[in-house]
């Protein structure tokens, strides 16, 4: 599986490429700019892309942006975006961008390797990954005249899985309920959340997306 990598701290860059390379991704390219990333994402053609948000010359969202525009290029291309802080607008928009796996991680995150590389592989394979902190934030912020107020607990609890990226099968593992329980949850959270009948992993996508537009409504993250 190939990867292309953005990050500007050189220790941190040289440490994912390390990570990758010992769990058998070969490194497309490793780069530390957004004109290097757009480059990259182009010549390269990788099975996944793992960005830094900020990235020079703009230190702004240069690298969310050129993950975008190469989506864009090439619809449905995976892309992992690593971020230092929780910043809602970014995941909303990486989610609102259209099909293929996505995901949104805190950098912290990377220190744990296995949690690390099953991302990876989870937006390689066409997954959608929210880093836990994400979705708590948007949960502690949910009020009453918002859809997502009137989940009860264990739907909020699946909700928090299932924008994680987890399946059926593993939601009911980790909340050791059967599966119909589960295909029972998250069919009660697409009803109240007002999602039409379609795609079973776009309706998950389009649940998120109700998270993250509750908790912008809600004011800022930090």
């Amino acid at each position: 599986m190939r990867v292309v990598l953005a990050e500007d701290l050189f220790l941190l860059r040289d440490g994912l490429v390390r990570m990758l390379e010992a769990y058998g991704f070969e490194i497309a390219a490793a780069v530390e700019s957004g004109p290097e990333l757009a480059g990259a994402l182009a010549e390269s053609e990788p099975d996944v892309a793992v960005v830094d948000v900020r990235l020079p010359p703009s230190h702004t969202d240069e690298g969310l942006q050129c993950a975008l525009a190469a989506r864009r290029a090439r619809p449905g291309l995976p892309v992992l975006v690593l971020s230092q802080h929780v910043e809602q607008l970014y995941a909303r928009e990486l989610l609102a961008d259209g099909d293929g796996g996505i995901g949104y991680l805190l950098k912290d995150r990377v220190f744990d390797a296995e949690q690390f590389i099953d991302a990876v592989r989870r937006v390689a394979g066409g997954g959608t990954v929210m880093d836990p902190q994400v979705i708590q934030q948007l949960l502690s912020r949910r009020s009453r005249d918002s859809p997502v107020g009137t989940l009860t607990p264990r739907e909020r609890e699946v909700m928090e899985l299932m924008a994680q990226g987890r399946s059926n099968v593993a939601i009911a593992g980790q909340l050791v309920v059967t599966e119909r329980a589960v295909a029972k949850h998250t069919s009660n959270i697409f009803g109240k959340l007002g999602l039409p009948v379609s795609d079973d992993d776009n309706r998950r996508v389009l649940a998120v997306l109700a998270y993250l537009d509750h908790g912008r409504t809600q004011g800022p993250s930090r």
